[in-house]
């Protein structure tokens, strides 16, 4: 997010699973930290695959990025609507949230960012974490599993390993 504000909005994440040969030739891979890089890195511009993803995971992980790699086909279409405006205006892509909301007190923000100006996107970033505190600026938020909250206002969730917690600002 810092990059996009410095006016590099086009960056791509260091790769999903980590880029050091010898994680995939030894037991250290771990595998909740793979799929959650994938969930957070499918609502960024881009998503890259250190490994094939079927090669060094089971089948319930590897559901789960391909999961991940059909939402950001999903988001495809927005995402390049968002490239295309930042190429004109220099707007960063991925934004913090004190970028969109500057008067809600949302400065210390590390977890959660926006996609655009209506995406609110909440990745779990701690390994082992099932629920998280999502803050909501004010606005009505729909989210991906259709609740509807209203902000401001903090708030816990349920983010099991298959779940991208994102909400789309109404």
């Amino acid at each position: 997010m810092a990059q996009g504000l410095l006016g590099y909005a086009y960056t791509c994440p260091d790769m999903i699973g980590g880029g050091e040969y010898t994680n995939f030739t030894s037991a250290r891979l771990d595998s909740e930290l793979f799929v959650r890089y994938a969930k957070c890195s499918a609502l960024f511009p881009m998503m890259q695959f250190s490994a094939a993803p079927w090669r060094v995971l089971d089948d319930e992980h590897l559901r789960y990025c391909v999961e991940a790699a059909k939402l950001h086909a999903q988001f495809g279409s927005e995402i390049l609507d968002l490239a295309k405006h930042s190429a004109i205006t220099g707007e960063p892509i991925l934004r913090h949230m004190a970028y969109e909301f500057p008067e809600e007190g949302m400065e210390t923000i590390q977890d959660q960012f926006m996609l655009g100006s209506s995406l609110l996107v909440a990745p779990v970033v701690v390994k082992g974490m099932r629920t998280r505190i999502v803050m909501f600026p004010f606005g009505t938020w729909i989210g991906d599993d259709g609740s509807i909250v209203k902000g401001p206002v903090n708030l816990q969730i349920e983010v099991p390993l298959g779940r991208l917690p994102w909400y789309r600002k109404r």
